[in-house]
């Protein structure tokens, strides 16, 4: 089987998660298979390549992994083996005609026009991308929403991270720009509706008809944890929250890290002049939908930050 017909049997895959990205990214490049193709070559054979007896131990396991498997994912670990779209059940609501799963004994709805297996393989990296050993989990034991707690999701998306948090919080702010997303966002929030705010715009560092900061939309207002994941625009939140993030000292922050090859310093760097403490989380993420991602192709999932004055 030649490269390129393995590329494009992984990419089936892939697809229904990757093409979401792209388009939300206004990139839908032409040939995806041929690029996918070329650019897990390139990755696969430098991992490889490496002295393996003079890498750390994330590095060790990435290199193994490339050794056991053809393809190229975003969480090159073992960890993945663990999980399996097919096994998962959608159900259908006949009230309203749309297509749910069933999580942590909650409903997560879809998009009307998704079919089974786009969900499917939605949910399936819903579930890998928040394992205990995942770069791109969110909370630790000891990082979490408490009791009581008013929290922002931005870029909510389907709006898994408040749903496992929807019990704890007293508030709920669901920001979300895709308008793909509302209507799902309004079924799976219902039982909770009263304490669930959904804001369709985009949280950013200027305020006009689509974009609002955090400075303005919570002046005066109470948060303490904040998720952002806003496909490389986290800098941007970062700036057009200044007074938030410099007064407020009962907020936790979760930003992801990895649009950008240069994020996670940019991050780190601002939240700790502003008296936050910094975590990483475990190992590294490829960026698999950057066909421009360079050496060294790894780059930390998200930062963890609360303010030093919390410890």
């Amino acid at each position: 089987m030649s490269i390129i017909q393995k590329a494009k049997n992984i990419m089936r895959w892939l697809i229904p998660y990757g093409l979401i990205m792209l388009l939300r990214q206004k990139k839908q490049p032409d040939h995806i298979e041929v690029l996918y193709a070329e650019k897990m070559l390139e990755i696969k054979n430098y991992f490889l390549n490496l002295n393996y007896n003079e890498q750390k131990h994330e590095i060790v396991e990435i290199i193994d992994f490339f050794k056991k498997h053809e393809f190229l994912t975003m969480f090159p670990y073992k960890f993945i083996r663990n999980y399996n779209a097919m096994s998962i059940d959608v159900f259908y609501d006949k009230s309203n005609k749309t297509r749910y799963v069933i999580h942590e004994d909650k409903r997560l709805y879809f998009p009307e026009n998704w079919s089974i297996a786009q969900i499917q393989n939605y949910y399936n990296n819903l579930t890998i991308e928040q394992d205990e050993a995942s770069p791109h989990r969110y909370e630790t034991a000891e990082f979490t929403v408490n009791d009581g707690d008013v929290i922002a999701d931005i870029g909510a998306a389907e709006g898994i991270w408040a749903l496992q948090n929807i019990e704890k919080a007293s508030k709920v702010y669901l920001f979300e720009c895709e308008s793909m997303w509302i209507n799902a966002l309004l079924k799976t929030f219902e039982p909770w509706k009263e304490k669930v705010i959904i804001v369709n715009k985009y949280i950013s560092d200027k305020i006009d008809k689509k974009n609002v900061t955090l400075d303005n939309y919570f002046y005066g207002q109470t948060i303490n944890f904040i998720k952002a994941d806003i496909e490389g625009m986290e800098l941007k939140m970062l700036n057009g929250g200044n007074e938030i993030l410099k007064k407020n000292c009962e907020l936790k922050i979760l930003l992801c890290t990895y649009h950008q090859k240069d994020d996670f310093l940019k991050f780190k760097k601002l939240l700790e002049k502003m008296n936050f403490v910094t975590e990483y989380s475990k190992g590294y993420m490829i960026y698999i939908y950057d066909f421009n991602l360079d050496e060294p192709y790894i780059r930390h999932g998200l930062i963890r930050a609360k303010k030093l004055e919390n410890l």
